[in-house]
C-alpha cells in the first residue's frame, strides 16, 4: 500500500461562517493529523479497487460515501478502529476513534490557512492549479507550492469533501466540499468559500482529504456537532435573495 503522508497540525483558533444565516463564529481545535495530498487515484485502487490510469492525479468521482467507505477500509488495512459505522446510508462519526477519516469544515480552513488571514495562502500561480493554467483535467499532486503546513493543493486541482453537511434547512443530505478546482477561477479558489453535493453524487473535480485524530466525547468535536446540524435543519426564512434552488449544485461564498 502507498503509504499516506500525513501532517500533524497543533491546536489552535479558527473563524467560520454560514453566509446564508449570516453568522460567524470561532472554533477552538485540537491537535489533529491531516493529509499532505488529496488521495490520489493510486490510493484509491490499492484499497477498494478503484481504476488509477493517472496515478498520481486526485482520485476524483468518488461519492461523499464512497470516501467514507475508503477512510474505513484503510483503517482496517492499517489496524485502527474505524471512524464510521452505517445505519443504510446514514452515518455515524464515532469520535474518540483514531481511524481516517474526512476532515471537519473547521479542521480543513485551519489546515488550508496555515495562519493565513486572506482568502490564499500565497501567489496564486504558485500554489493553486485554476482556470488561469489551461488545464483541463486534475493534475499529479504536489506540482504547486505547498501551504506553512507543509500541505499540498488545498486550493485548486480539486474540491475536497468534508465531514460537514452543507445547509439540512436547504438541501438535505449535501455535504461540504472545499477549496476550489482546476476548472475555477480566483473567487472560487479561496479558503473559506463553500461549496457541496449529495453525498451519492460523484463529480470529475471533487475529491478528499483524509484526517486523524480521537477526541473525548460521542456526537460533538472540532467545531461539528449532531445538536447543531439538528438545529440548522429547520428552515428559518434566512435564505438570501438568489439562494441557489435545490437540484442545483449549491454554494456560498465569503
Amino acid at each position: 500500500m502507498t503509504d499516506v503522508e500525513m501532517a500533524r497540525i497543533e491546536a489552535g483558533m479558527v473563524g467560520l461562517h454560514d453566509a446564508r444565516r449570516k453568522l460567524r463564529w470561532s472554533v477552538a481545535l485540537e491537535p489533529f493529523e491531516i493529509g499532505v495530498y488529496p488521495v490520489t487515484q493510486q490510493q484509491l485502487a490499492e484499497i477498494i479497487g478503484e481504476p488509477a490510469p493517472h496515478p498520481r492525479r486526485p482520485a476524483t468521482e468518488v461519492s461523499w460515501l464512497r470516501t467514507i467507505r475508503f477512510c474505513n477500509a484503510l483503517s482496517e488495512w492499517e489496524g485502527l478502529d474505524a471512524a464510521y459505522t452505517f445505519d443504510g446510508e446514514d452515518v455515524t462519526w464515532h469520535v474518540d476513534s483514531d481511524g481516517y477519516r474526512l476532515p471537519t469544515e473547521a479542521e480543513w480552513e485551519f489546515a488550508c490557512r496555515a495562519g493565513s488571514n486572506g482568502p490564499h495562502y500565497g501567489p496564486l500561480a504558485e500554489v493553486a492549479w485554476t482556470s488561469a493554467d489551461g488545464v483541463t483535467t486534475p493534475q499529479d499532486v504536489g506540482g504547486k507550492h505547498p501551504n506553512l503546513n507543509g500541505l499540498f493543493d488545498t486550493l485548486g486541482n480539486v474540491w475536497e469533501w468534508c465531514w460537514n453537511l452543507l445547509d439540512p434547512a436547504r438541501y438535505d443530505s449535501y455535504r461540504v466540499f472545499r477549496g476550489g478546482g482546476f476548472a475555477d477561477d480566483a473567487w472560487s479558489v479561496r479558503a473559506s468559500t463553500r461549496r457541496g453535493g449529495p453525498h451519492r453524487a460523484s463529480q470529475d473535480d471533487v475529491g478528499f482529504r483524509l484526517a486523524r485524530g480521537g477526541f473525548d466525547g460521542t456526537d460533538a468535536a472540532q467545531g461539528w456537532s449532531a445538536a447543531i446540524d439538528a438545529g440548522r435543519g429547520s428552515d428559518d426564512g434566512l435564505s438570501p435573495l438568489g439562494w441557489t434552488p435545490r437540484g442545483r449544485r449549491p454554494e456560498t461564498r465569503a
